[in-house]
């Protein structure tokens, strides 16, 4: 799953196949997310999924080991029951499967790619004919499997959190609407770094301003000296994306949004007692709801 939302990607039609089989919860690309959110997203999975998680960066090998460690515990333990380990790898499209399976394959068997890798979501198309071998003894093979999109997003800020991390080709949705929300983001965390970038006087919460001034500095620019706007949203993206704005995460991790939401996912309807912290947040909220309002109406 991708750490940057690491609620809005679990997919829950997943979670009811799955059932009780032995899994790991891994969350890549870990280094681009704040490393705050970890032990709250470990404690909440550990209590009400009594499952484990892993932290990973698999463009530098960063913990994968402890994933092939796993795999190889399961053969430890009945060797009769399990002379070899077969997994299979899933997620959402563009969380990094298949640069995990690389990382495994490198560190397991010392030998290079063995799975496409691509920033666009969508690269692995097919489930793997034959399983890719990340270590000897004990055999431990792997699928790759192509992105399984969430069948659902149940509000228009889910969409735009899982299109802004790459879940969904940027061509079927709105840059620039991906790109307003995302500066409301920024703007929310206190994260100013996109002044810095684009040699801006101040903050700003007006993505027609900001835009223009990308435009200019990056020398998108269409016939007669007009701002390709379309191309700055894009850029303004991708910065996000490559971790130029620091570290965070677009979800809501706090222990009290974890416990609800774990409280609530088999029951979505379901009304909890806000802390005195998230009733604190009530007015704040209701401020979004008018340019939430805006992005639903555009389609998410």
């Amino acid at each position: 799953m991708h750490l940057h939302i690491p609620l809005s990607s679990i997919n829950h039609k997943f979670e009811q196949i799955a059932g009780r089989k032995d899994r790991i919860i891994v969350y890549n690309k870990a280094d681009l997310a704040d490393d705050s959110v970890q032990q709250p997203i470990i404690d909440a999975f550990k209590q009400y999924r009594n499952q484990h998680v892993i932290f990973t960066n698999a463009n530098m090998d960063k913990n994968v080991k402890k994933i092939i460690d796993f795999a190889a515990d399961k053969h430890k333990q009945d060797p009769s029951r399990y002379p070899f380990i077969s997994v299979m790898v899933v997620g959402m499209p563009n969380v990094g499967k298949s640069s995990l399976i690389n990382s495994m394959r490198r560190i397991g068997v010392r030998k290079g790619k063995a799975a496409k890798t691509g920033a666009l979501p969508g690269v692995t198309r097919s489930v793997a004919v034959t399983s890719i071998k990340v270590l000897e003894d004990p055999p431990v093979y792997l699928v790759d499997t192509p992105g399984v999109m969430i069948p659902h997003l149940p509000d228009p800020e889910s969409s735009l959190k899982v299109a802004l991390t790459g879940g969904i080709r940027d061509h079927l949705s709105d840059e620039v609407v991906m790109a307003d929300y995302l500066l409301w983001r920024l703007n929310n965390f206190g994260n100013f770094g996109y002044v810095e970038n684009f040699k801006l006087s101040g903050p700003t919460d007006d993505i027609n301003f900001l835009l223009p001034v990308i435009s200019k500095r990056i020398g998108a620019l269409q016939k007669y000296g007009e701002y390709d706007l379309k191309t700055a949203a894009i850029f303004f993206i991708k910065q996000y994306r490559n971790g130029k704005y620091g570290k965070y995460t677009l979800d809501d991790i706090t222990v009290d949004s974890l416990n609800n939401y774990f409280v609530n996912e088999n029951n979505p309807d379901k009304q909890v007692l806000l802390s005195k912290n998230q009733e604190k947040k009530l007015l704040w909220n209701k401020k979004r709801e008018k340019r939430l309002e805006r992005w639903k109406r555009q389609g998410y």
